[in-house]
């Protein structure tokens, strides 16, 4: 059998990850979780990574979770249940733990699951007759995978009430109008788009990029304060930094910085 996920280390710092069960529309498998759990740790130790792009092999981003052994569940216990979902949510979840930015190359339908993998990232294009959607409740399922606060981060409350009440399905171009994604392409052009801002974002001062995620993650600063706080340590840290003065030797010379992340 093929490698249910592919990862792909590009030399300027870019790793592309491809699920890759496209006869069962990319479904997040037991054994594609184990390999995604694999692959995670491996990104995260991995000092030259600058950039994570996510996208899904065939006509589906990813279908969601692998729901054929759900009709079993009423013989089994919740306390038995809530371990196995909680260690299946943190472990795709982990992708937002990664110190680089990552980007979803929706190629097609994002499901449930699928949808919040995509709202985890912290950038997504997606292709225009791309559908996203959380059918949780037309299952009979209370949403999972942090759904009830990722999307209303990304979307905002009403919106995602919306959809998480209704299951209604969205198009990339009107996931795009709503700001679910950055932009959306057509179908052939979603993985070249976000591998061209990956390597736009690779470009960059490292140091600087991996602080300014931190700063932006879980809905950014509470305040102004803290904001302020949190600047004046991290900026005087990159001011301290060799890339700094590439980045300024690189203006004054009018060419292209390389920075080392030094």
């Amino acid at each position: 059998m093929p490698d249910v996920l592919l990862v792909e280390k590009r030399p300027d710092g870019v790793a592309v990850l491809t699920l890759n069960d496209p006869d069962r529309r990319n479904a997040m498998s037991d054994e594609m979780t184990a390999a995604w759990k694999e692959a995670i740790a491996g990104l995260r130790a991995d000092r030259q990574l600058r950039c994570v792009v996510l996208t899904g092999a065939g006509s589906a981003f990813t279908s969601g979770g692998d729901l054929s052994w759900l009709a079993d569940t009423n013989a089994v216990a919740v306390p038995p249940l809530r371990d196995r979902m909680l260690e299946f949510y943190r472990t795709w979840l982990a992708v937002r733990e990664l110190e680089v930015p990552t980007i979803a190359a929706v190629n097609g339908h994002a499901v449930g699951a699928g949808f919040a993998l995509a709202l985890a990232c912290d950038l997504r294009y997606a292709a225009v007759d791309a559908k996203l959607l959380v059918p949780f409740t037309a299952l009979g399922l209370h949403p999972g995978m942090a759904t009830t606060w990722l999307l209303p981060e990304v979307a905002g409350l009403p919106l995602a009430r919306e959809l998480l009440f209704t299951g209604r399905a969205v198009t990339g171009a009107e996931a795009e109008s709503y700001g679910l994604v950055n932009r959306a392409v057509p179908r052939e052009s979603v993985l070249v788009e976000a591998l061209s801002v990956a390597e736009r974002i690779a470009a960059q001062a490292p140091i600087a990029t991996r602080l300014t995620k931190v700063a932006l993650s879980n809905g950014g600063h509470p305040d102004m304060e803290s904001a302020l706080r949190w600047e004046s340590l991290a900026q005087p840290v990159t001011m301290s930094s060799r890339d700094m003065l590439e980045g300024i030797n690189a203006q004054r010379g009018k060419r292209r910085p390389n920075f080392t992340g030094e």
